[in-house]
C-alpha cells in the first residue's frame, strides 16, 4: 500500500527559515514530498506563493501556519492546517501575536549587550528584514556569523535560553484563542512537537485535555525534534486522547535543519493522518 509522503511543518524566510516559499517548495518535491504545507511562525504571506510554487511542481498543498502559544509558563507551538488565509479574525489573531516581537528582539539584544556581544539587534536583523517576524533563530545565525558560536546549536546551549544571556520570556496568544482563530477559519489545530515541551506529566495531560476543549484536533507524531522512541509515546498518546496524527520535518535550513523534507518515518497504521480529515481543504490532487 502507498503511504503518502506528507510533510506539513516547514519554515521559509518569510519567518524564520533561510529558502524562499518557492525554493522550499522545490526542494521539498525533489525531496520525494507529495502533500505539503508551508507553516511560518505567526504569519501566512508567504501561502499564496508557497501554494502556486507546489501546484506547478505537482505537489498538493494544504495551507498553514505554527503559532506560539504561552502555556503553563512554556512557550507551546499550535500547528494550523488547511484554513482559510484570507480569515480576518485570523490574521488579526496572527498579527497581534507578531506585535510583541519587535520589543521582545530589543531586550535580548540588551542582554546579550551586557556580556559584550554588541549589534545584535542590527545584526538579527539583517536575517529577517520585517522587526515583527525577529525570533531567537536571527539572533542564533548572528552569533554564528560573529564568531561567538561555531553553530546555532551551540548558541542554543550558551545562549538565548532561560539562565543564559539574552534570554527574554515573551507572553504570546493564548492556547484558545489560537485552537479559535483556526478553526473558525475552516482549518485542524496540531500541537506541534509535544516531545520538546519541559512539562511534567500533570502539566502536559491538562495541555492535552484543554486543547481538545478548545477544538484541537491533531497532534505531531512524526516530526524532527522527536526521537525514536518519542514516535511511539505520542502515537499513544495520539490514541488515548482521540487525536488526529501529522507528520512534518520542522525544516528550516538545508545548513541547520537535522531532519530533511520528506524524510521521516511513515505514520503508524493503527493512526489517523490529519489529511484524510482534511481532504477537502487540500490544493491540487494528492497522487
Amino acid at each position: 500500500m502507498h503511504l503518502l509522503n506528507a510533510d506539513l511543518h516547514s519554515h521559509s524566510n518569510v519567518s524564520d527559515g533561510t529558502l524562499s516559499p518557492e525554493d522550499l517548495a522545490r526542494r521539498a518535491a525533489d525531496q520525494g514530498v507529495e502533500l505539503w504545507a508551508l507553516t511560518d511562525h505567526d504569519e501566512i504571506s508567504g501561502q499564496r506563493r508557497a501554494r502556486e510554487a507546489a501546484l506547478d511542481l505537482g505537489m498538493a498543498y494544504l495551507t498553514g501556519t505554527e503559532i506560539s502559544v504561552s502555556f503553563a509558563g512554556q512557550t507551546v507551538h499550535i500547528v494550523g492546517l488547511g484554513f482559510d488565509d484570507e480569515d480576518a479574525a485570523l490574521n488579526a489573531g496572527l498579527a497581534a501575536t507578531r506585535g510583541g516581537r519587535t520589543q521582545r528582539a530589543r531586550e535580548m539584544a540588551a542582554g546579550l549587550a551586557k556580556v559584550g556581544i554588541t549589534g545584535a539587534f542590527e545584526g538579527a536583523l539583517k536575517y529577517v528584514g520585517n522587526p515583527e517576524l525577529i525570533s531567537r533563530t536571527h539572533f542564533a545565525r548572528f552569533l554564528v556569523e560573529s564568531g561567538v558560536c561555531p553553530d546555532t546549536h551551540s548558541v542554543f546551549r550558551r545562549y538565548l535560553t532561560e539562565g543564559h544571556p539574552g534570554y527574554v520570556p515573551h507572553v504570546w496568544a493564548r492556547l484558545g484563542d489560537a485552537v479559535r482563530w483556526i478553526t473558525q477559519a475552516g482549518g485542524m489545530a496540531v500541537i506541534a512537537h509535544p516531545g520538546r515541551y519541559k512539562f511534567t506529566p500533570t502539566e502536559e495531560y491538562a495541555l492535552f485535555t484543554e486543547f481538545i476543549a478548545h477544538g484541537g484536533q491533531g497532534v505531531e507524531v512524526m516530526t524532527g525534534s522527536h526521537s525514536a522512541a518519542e514516535h511511539i509515546r505520542y502515537a499513544d498518546t495520539a490514541l488515548e486522547f482521540g487525536l488526529l496524527a501529522s507528520r512534518g520535518s520542522d525544516f528550516h535550513s538545508p545548513g541547520e535543519s537535522r531532519t530533511e523534507l520528506g524524510s521521516l518515518p511513515d505514520l503508524p497504521g493503527r493512526l489517523k493522518p490529519v489529511w484524510e480529515a482534511l481532504a477537502a481543504r487540500v490544493h491540487g490532487a494528492v497522487a
